[in-house]
């Protein structure tokens, strides 16, 4: 399974983030980097997957995307949402994939050919829709999109691990049958364990390993085997 590194931009810095409260979050000056400047936190950690969400741009108050293009230079794969609203607002770059999430994206899903859809998750229901997590993978099915995330946004940082309350992952997983993520929450290796045998193809975590809950070594080498 794969284990990817989220690293959330505001204001040109790495900034932590938890439950989704945006206007809490601040720069990250503790954990494994010495410096919450971007690119210079990608090289501290030195991850081989990377998951960056611009919160200025997703807010619609500014943007990354100079920031964004030099760090997935730095790794083998960086998939980046950054509030695309339709199928002409994404960013190009090596080793970028951009995430079309149903937060932002008012333009027709069934349009956009590529990228990953980031199913985001309060409170076990897709915003901004309501729907349930098991109707827009379905829908997604007769997309085209490389594969999609659920993103549970309540969970993110919390440090109370995945639970009860992040909904059926077996279910989830059911519903689509292509290459499929999960984060937030995520806060041991109980949690990652969880994830993989319910078939998930990735996790996404942040601050179990800034915490030492998870082993630097293993978001160097993208994998939990």
């Amino acid at each position: 399974m794969e284990l990817v590194l989220a690293l959330d931009l505001r204001r040109n810095k790495v900034v932590h983030g938890k439950s989704g409260m945006r206007a809490t979050y601040k720069p990250l000056d503790w954990g494994l980097s010495p410096t919450a400047e971007p690119t210079g936190f990608v090289k501290a950690v030195a991850p081989k997957f990377l998951y960056i969400a611009d919160l200025d741009r997703i807010e619609g108050t500014g943007n990354h995307d100079r920031l964004i293009q030099e760090c997935a230079c730095l790794v083998d794969r960086c998939y980046v949402d950054r509030g695309t609203r339709s199928p002409a607002d994404l960013l190009a770059g090596p080793n970028i994939e951009n995430i079309i999430g149903t937060e932002t994206s008012l333009a027709d899903l069934s349009r956009y050919n590529g990228g990953y859809l980031s199913v985001d998750v309060v409170n076990g229901k897709v915003i901004p829709t309501g729907d349930s997590p098991e109707t827009v993978l379905r829908s997604a099915r007769g997309w085209n999109f490389e594969g999609c995330i659920i993103l549970n946004l309540g969970f993110v940082g919390t440090e109370n691990g995945i639970g009860a309350g992040t909904g059926p992952l077996e279910a989830w997983r059911s519903a689509y049958p292509g290459r499929l993520l999960y984060g937030g929450g995520v806060a041991s290796v109980a949690d990652l364990d969880t994830i993989k045998d319910a078939g998930f193809d990735g996790a996404i975590i942040a601050t179990a390993l800034h915490k030492g809950a998870v082993p630097a070594e293993w978001i160097r080498r993208g994998c939990w085997c």
